[in-house]
């Protein structure tokens, strides 16, 4: 006998009723004096989620998807039902102002689907991750090197279900505050999934996670950062803070989709960061004096360079830091707002903030300085230009090599390069290098390669340093103190180069990088290269850590490059790549 599949049909047929119903409950809901809502598209909030239980949310077909303030939005197919009524009259005595839906079973149905999303996590006030000073402040004291991570961890999978995610979540803070690092990494594999710390600029394993607490760990992250918990194939971006006793450390979150999961990055924003002054950022003697004049003008634009991670933003906090007194208007526009700074308005881009948008709109604010967070394009390039043009002094980043590499990377914007003489005032170059452990740091002599590489470097420098001889230079070897690393800390190495006639005049005739080089050599300003051998020399830092963030002239030197670094060609315990993951 013959059988027929009628899946398809019946299918068809349930979609079919699901359609009717829709176009029923939105012809109803006007006649009734409500407002219809399709709730199958909207990103359900999982704070108003809770305001009213799974249960009666089932049993009364009722479900509440939008919070802002003591506004609660809810939905129901059938307003009169007593049941809902006696929800709404609970809601309202605890003071929410309630928006009343009608909606079809479809979107019942689609709200109900989020509830499982919350089921294994606590929720907290969006943005604010309610934790312990104290035992923030205990753990940070306990933990002296990553191994004391893993050891609190194993203590902590012993606890109950309930506490363990959120005693996980402490000492995962705890540890990157202890140890000093800017990014949190939590990155899935096929094999396990990975806790890695940032610090000093260079990612460090720590540990491996189990899937349990991953999973719930990643509700947790998306609920505190205010992101949708249910959205799996897109990157989200938020923010938290959490009170670590003396100080409030805001979170910056990430998540983009991975092949096994949800990779995670938190940014751990220091608000000590903010303090930094001219002093602290420990500008080359030169570039100082030729900043602190820069400083002093009433207009024109001021630029910091690097790539993602050099202390742009830091520098350009210290300059604003510099330049704010009495009498000073100062407006930022930012991607985020990172620090807060006092005396200070500071706005940060959104959707219909743009910082083109914002730009425009800071200059009908009537300010003295403005602090644009990034020159990413023709129009923010030119508002910049335009602003520095008018009276302002305008403080930016751009994402190049070099302090040089800024003038072209404005040409390929679009800003006119015969405009450039009268709105630029000057561009810096920066990179961040790890500066070697005061108590492990060892001083050997230089081989043959590395003193020519030194000294054929320190005979183009404006203002050379007296290279010993015979030449020491110190290396890392790694200890309690520096988590064996051997580094504990960063500080930068800059460049800088001033717009005057002659560098007006190569970036008009052939604005070329070694042109505009040549045109700004009186100026007498060491290259990043010169700072970074410089202090290779007062023993700051090492040869393999300046050759990570710069290219080393190995060629131009007549020295031929090999691997290992230069700085310790046994491949011995103070390689640099064997502490790098």
């Amino acid at each position: 006998m013959v059988k027929f599949d009628d899946s398809f049909s019946n299918t068809k047929i349930a979609e079919l009723h699901k359609q009717e119903e829709e176009r029923l409950i939105q012809a109803t809901a006007p006649q009734l004096g409500f407002d219809y809502i399709n709730l199958n598209s909207y990103t359900i909030n999982p704070e108003a989620l809770t305001k009213i239980s799974e249960d009666d949310s089932r049993d009364a077909l009722v479900v509440a998807f939008e919070l802002k303030r003591h506004t609660l939005s809810i939905a129901t197919k059938n307003p009169n039902n007593p049941k809902v009524q006696k929800i709404i009259q609970t809601l309202q005595n605890q003071r929410f102002t309630i928006n009343l839906y009608m909606c079809s079973t479809a979107s019942l149905s689609h709200v109900w689907e989020r509830y499982s999303d919350i089921t294994h996590s606590t929720v907290e006030s969006k943005g604010v991750f309610e934790i312990n000073p104290e035992d923030i402040d205990r753990l940070t004291k306990t933990i002296k090197q990553t191994e004391d991570v893993v050891t609190i961890l194993k203590e902590v999978s012993t606890v109950n279900n309930s506490r363990r995610i959120s005693e996980t979540l402490e000492l995962i803070f705890a540890g990157g505050l202890a140890l000093g690092a800017s990014d949190v990494h939590i990155e899935p594999e096929e094999t396990g999934i990975r806790l890695r710390y940032r610090f000093d600029g260079v990612l460090h394993d720590v540990t491996d996670l189990d899937s349990y607490i991953y999973k719930r760990l990643m509700s947790r992250f998306k609920l505190l950062s205010g992101m949708v918990l249910n959205s799996k194939a897109e990157a989200q971006d938020g923010r938290f803070t959490f009170d670590a006793g003396e100080k409030t450390v805001e979170v910056r979150s990430s998540i983009i989709p991975g092949a096994f999961g949800d990779s995670v990055v938190m940014r751990l924003l220091d608000p000590s960061v903010a303090g930094f002054s001219m002093d602290k950022i420990k500008l080359n003697p030169y570039l100082q004096e030729v900043m602190v004049q820069q400083l002093k003008k009433p207009n024109g634009l001021v630029i910091t360079t690097g790539p993602t991670g050099s202390g742009k933003t830091t520098a350009l906090y210290a300059f604003l830091r510099e330049t704010h007194g009495e009498g000073v208007k100062i407006i930022t526009i930012e991607n985020p707002v990172e620090y807060k700074l006092e005396g200070i308005v500071q706005t940060q881009i959104g959707e219909d903030y743009s910082f083109a948008s914002g730009l425009r709109a800071i200059l009908r604010q009537d300010p003295d300085i403005i602090m644009v967070g990034e020159i990413r394009d023709h129009e923010v390039a030119e508002t910049a230009i335009h602003a520095a043009q008018t009276g302002h002094l305008v403080f930016s980043t751009l994402h190049t090599n070099s302090a040089i590499a800024g003038f072209p990377r404005l040409i390929d914007l679009g800003v006119d390069p015969r405009i450039m003489g009268s709105s630029i005032n000057i561009i810096i170059g920066q990179r961040l290098v790890r500066v070697l452990c005061e108590s492990c740091k060892k001083a050997s002599p230089a081989n043959t390669k590395e003193s020519k590489l030194i000294r054929y470097v320190m005979s183009n420098h404006p203002h050379p340093t007296e290279v010993p001889q015979p030449l020491q230079i110190h290396k890392s070897v790694g200890c309690k103190e520096c988590g064996g690393t051997g580094y504990k800390g960063r500080i930068g190495i800059f460049e800088g180069v001033v717009m005057d006639k002659a560098v007006e005049e190569a970036v008009l005739r052939d604005p070329r990088e070694h042109i505009i080089a040549e045109a700004a050599k009186p100026q007498e300003i060491p290259t990043m290269l010169e700072d970074g051998i410089e202090k290779i020399i007062k023993g700051e830092t090492s040869l393999s850590e300046l050759e990570r963030v710069i290219e080393l002239p190995y060629q131009e030197s007549g020295v031929e490059q090999t691997k290992p670094p230069l700085d310790n060609p046994d491949g011995g315990d103070g390689d640099f790549l064997s502490h790098v993951v």
